[in-house]
């Protein structure tokens, strides 16, 4: 979410909006193909298990790579990102300079306690924090909108190159499938209210994604956008045009609730995975061992080679492919081949549909690639 402003400034908003909503279709109708697979499994089945009941052991390789590699990669880039915001407000309360590890390591014991604490304890505190970020960005919405001006949202895209570039990024942004399974864990094999509870929380975002689209280029001109370095140029930019030094503290705890929920989200999925994949159970000690094997590695990582996580995070759309489009496009046609969907819940589309949506992840592989190799401009 925070790197949309950036990735979108040089496609216009009305680009970035037809984009942003492409992908909340692509990416909600794989999760209701997730639901079509777990109405055959038992309720705590995780894609590991989907995937060798289905695809056998060649696709739990495949399946086990990508989710492995993608939430160890995000895990790590959030408890140094993360790490570093604390370490600065640690600094900032004590009035001194702490290690910069200390804000790190931290971070990933304060959310694995939280994480192992079980899925209803991250419900609570993700339903809190998530209601606060709401009423930081009604509020960013009310101070900034006399400052959106409509030229703005009128701009079109700079260069047709950074459409093809901004792809991966728009299509990453609403990647929550690897969390999947410990919803249905949670909320039980209930098909009716997990469909709800899928499209609901697709929707939830791609609303909050156009208001801040709305704010971020409307306020801000294309060049302006563009020309902004990072975060901290974006923020800095938008309090300066808005004179208002508060915009900053807004934004600021913004960025900090929009990692926080991220990170519960993104982790509590990998606990559930692990948990299910070495066959751990539900006691103190062996959930336990279960939060060492989720967030170990990627505080390791993070603290002593955190570039090499940083530049993991370019493969993430590729691997968030594979796992939330390919894998349940594969899973349900082979499913729908034996015939076990003749008496259960189905989403709409058939073979054509399930083709499309393998098409639509060899064009955002192929985006992927093509930046990396310099064929298309990169982002930022």
């Amino acid at each position: 979410m925070l790197a949309l402003p950036i990735a979108s400034a040089g496609l216009g908003f009305t680009t970035a909006l037809v984009l942003i909503v492409l992908s909340w279709l692509l990416m909600t109708y794989t999760a209701l193909l997730m639901l079509e697979l777990h109405q055959y499994a038992s309720a705590d089945a995780t894609l590991n298990t989907l995937a060798k009941s289905i695809l056998g052991k060649r696709g739990q390789y495949v399946a086990n790579f990508s989710m492995v590699f993608l939430f160890y990669a995000l895990c790590a880039a959030y408890i140094a990102g993360g790490g570093a915001q604390l370490q600065e407000k640690i600094n900032n309360l004590l009035g001194m300079q702490v290690a910069p590890q200390v804000g790190s390591v931290i971070l990933a014991i304060i959310v694995a306690t939280v994480v192992t604490a079980g899925t209803s304890t991250v419900d609570k505190l993700n339903k809190v924090l998530f209601s606060v970020k709401i009423v930081v960005l009604a509020s960013l919405f009310f101070v900034l909108t006399p400052y959106v001006h409509g030229q703005h949202l009128l701009d079109m895209p700079i260069e047709q190159g950074l459409v093809i570039s901004a792809i991966p990024v728009v299509f990453t942004s609403f990647g929550f499938h690897g969390s999947i399974p410990s919803v249905v864990k949670y909320v039980g094999l209930d098909i009716k209210t997990l469909r709800r509870v899928m499209m609901f929380g697709a929707a939830l975002p791609l609303t909050i994604y156009v208001f801040w689209q709305l704010l971020s280029q409307g306020v801000m001109s294309q060049q302006s956008l563009m020309q902004s370095e990072g975060l901290t140029g974006f923020v800095s930019n938008i309090s300066n045009i808005a004179h208002n030094p508060h915009i900053t503290t807004f934004v600021t705890i913004f960025a900090d609730l929009a990692l926080a929920t991220s990170f519960l989200g993104v982790s509590l999925g990998l606990f559930d995975f692990f948990a299910d994949a070495f066959k751990k159970g539900n006691g103190n000690l062996e959930r336990s061992k279960t939060a060492l094997i989720t967030f170990l590695p990627p505080l390791g990582f993070a603290l002593f080679y955190p570039q090499g996580f940083i530049m993991a995070l370019g493969y993430a759309a590729i691997a968030l492919v594979v796992l939330a489009v390919f894998l349940p496009v594969a899973m349900v046609w082979s499913q729908r081949r034996q015939g076990a969907h003749v008496a259960g819940y189905q989403v709409r589309g058939g073979t054509l549909g399930l083709a499309m949506a393998a098409l639509c992840g060899v064009v955002i592989i192929a985006a992927q690639g093509l930046q990396m190799t310099g064929v298309i401009p990169s982002l930022g």
